[in-house]
Order: structure tokens, then sequence, then C-alpha cells
């Protein structure tokens, strides 16, 4: 693909994106007068919260995107562009607790046992993050006693 290509596709994209952040968008606008009208589909004035930061990876197009949105308006000036690759990936971000346990023990010997000791893993991380409502982030006590209830083990 060209750069002007993939500039236009980026713009697309955060058009889209502030769009879903809008509270009035005119769905009778075709898609292509969208993107040539950015000020139609995001107004500055209907984005609910304008973001602070955006975080991309280091494609050269997100520069020239983000700068005609904001020359359009349909960014506001102040939004900052990080381009950052391990900032922009949350998964990896959010895996990494698991990928550090995981690596002593990679001797797996199926399967199997590697699927549940990685799930097992993922959900004490969850239950830890407080991403559960039954539990609260900080209670450890709370979530020592939930996965002695849950797995029904005697603490």
């Amino acid at each position: 693909m060209s750069p002007t290509r993939d500039a236009e596709a980026a713009k697309r994209f955060f058009l889209k994106t502030l769009a879903s952040t809008a509270r009035f968008v005119p769905l009778a606008c075709p898609v292509a007068e969208q993107v040539t009208q950015p000020i139609a589909l995001a107004d500055v004035t209907t984005i609910t919260s304008a973001p602070r930061v955006i975080n991309v990876d280091k494609n050269a197009a997100y520069p020239k995107a983000i700068g005609e949105l904001k020359s359009a308006g349909a960014l506001p000036q102040h939004v900052e562009l990080r381009q950052m690759k391990y900032l922009n990936n949350l998964i990896e971000q959010d895996h990494r607790f698991i990928k550090r346990l995981t690596k002593p023990g990679m001797r797996f010997f199926s399967f199997e046992t590697a699927w549940q000791t990685v799930q097992g893993f993922e959900v004490i991380n969850m239950i830890r993050k407080g991403q559960l409502q039954v539990v609260n982030k900080g209670d450890v006590r709370g979530q020592n006693a939930f996965i002695a209830r849950f797995f029904g083990v005697v603490a």
C-alpha cells in the first residue's frame, strides 16, 4: 500500500474511534462523506470525552492522519500522539504476568497440562487484579477465601 492510502485508512480508523465516543453520529451520512468531512462525523463539541493521549505503533501513516484530523477540527489540538509499540499492545501487557510465571515451568509434558496451568494462572491473575465482582482488588484475605471456597480447599 502507498503511504497516502495508509494515511487515509488510519484517518478512517481514528474517525470511527472518535465517533464511538460521540453523543450523536449522523447515520444518514455515507462513510465516504464522513471521511471527507470529519467535522460532521465527530465535532469537537459532540465528543463526550476527548482523548488526552493516543497510543499507536510506529506506522508512519499515523502522524499524518492525526495531523489532518487536528487541522480539520475533528480532533482537539491538545491530543498527544505517542508512537510506542509496547504501550499500544494491551493484551501483551496483561499477559506479562502469565509469561513470567510460565517461563520457569515451560516443560509441560502435555498440551492439556499446559492449558490448565495457564488458565489457572489467568484466573488467579484476574482475581488479584479485581476483575471479579465477588472480591475486591486489595482484599487478600477475601481473595484467599474465595479461592478456597471455589476449589473446595480447607485453608
